[in-house]
């Protein structure tokens, strides 16, 4: 009985096992695949793409693609657009977020509950909604084709995710920390900058990236509010790409592209890998 028991058993963990590679491989391939699909095409040659049936791996590769990005179209204009918006959006927020949660973290403000639940809202709110209304404030103050119309919307679209994960990291550090470096001749301002902001670089590199993440990656503000061809972004610009002909779709410029556009995003991910990942893990669990 004991031996049909422990057969059972070995049985049920072998299964376990069999279930969670093949859960592992399905989920890798499920998001891998298109990322593999863009990258075949920007260098797929035009009748491979067009080709019926679908040809999975192409025999010959070609990197015209990519030359007719940087040829027909400023698309060095757009990377640069891209990077220094969202760059600078990113700063703004660590440079404004920091002190707004480390003031409602240590200062024990008059209405501190309600100002967090007014951030938490703010969060959760979709920035769409706020369209119409910053489509009329950009006209009205005529920020039209320039910089600003986006840096400010995503600076404060993305303020109050910074002031709450920025906060979470502070609740965890010791006070008496702080309390040694004002005996020390510490003022605020020099206490945070110098001692508390240093011990909290996965907050501020966790923060960082995804601000920079949303400010690169957005659409709907940069196609309204920027329409100088030589201030768009590499989102609209990606969109707005066009073919030989009107009815013709340039499948491949658009992959290479996409390529180029989620590259640095790559990179930056890569290299803050490990502080991303203590960030987003922080306050889990407390020892």
């Amino acid at each position: 009985m004991s031996s049909t028991n422990q057969n059972q058993q070995t049985v049920n963990q072998l299964l376990g096992k069999v279930l969670l590679i093949v859960g592992i491989c399905s989920t890798v391939i499920f998001f891998l695949a298109p990322i593999l699909w863009q990258i075949l095409t920007s260098v797929k040659l035009n009748e491979d793409i067009s080709a019926i049936p679908n040809v999975y791996f192409p025999g010959n590769i070609t990197f015209e693609h990519y030359r007719e990005l940087f040829t027909r179209r400023p698309f060095v204009n757009y990377i640069f657009n891209s990077a220094l918006v969202a760059s600078i959006s990113t700063v703004l927020c660590l440079v404004f977020g920091s002190p707004a949660a480390y003031a409602l973290t240590r200062m024990n403000l008059k209405g501190e509950k309600l100002i967090l639940t007014g951030v938490l809202i703010i969060t959760l709110f979709p920035y769409v909604l706020l369209f119409l209304g910053l489509l009329e404030i950009v006209k009205a103050i005529g920020l039209g084709n320039n910089y600003l119309a986006l840096i400010i919307p995503y600076t404060a679209i993305n303020l109050p995710l910074t002031i709450l994960v920025m906060r979470s990291f502070f609740q965890q550090l010791p006070k008496d920390l702080e309390d040694a470096a004002k005996i020390d001749g510490y003022k605020t301002l020099g206490m945070l900058v110098n001692i508390v902001l240093p011990m909290t670089l996965p907050a501020l590199a966790t923060t960082g990236i995804l601000t920079f993440i949303f400010a690169w990656n957005e659409y709907i503000f940069a196609l309204t509010f920027i329409t100088e061809e030589a201030k768009k972004t590499i989102p609209v610009a990606t969109a707005q790409l066009g073919g030989a002909t009107l009815f013709d779709i340039p499948y491949g410029p658009i992959a290479a592209a996409t390529v180029l556009g989620t590259l640095p995003l790559v990179v930056l991910v890569l290299i803050f890998q490990r502080q991303i990942v203590q960030g987003l893990t922080a306050g889990a669990v407390k020892g």
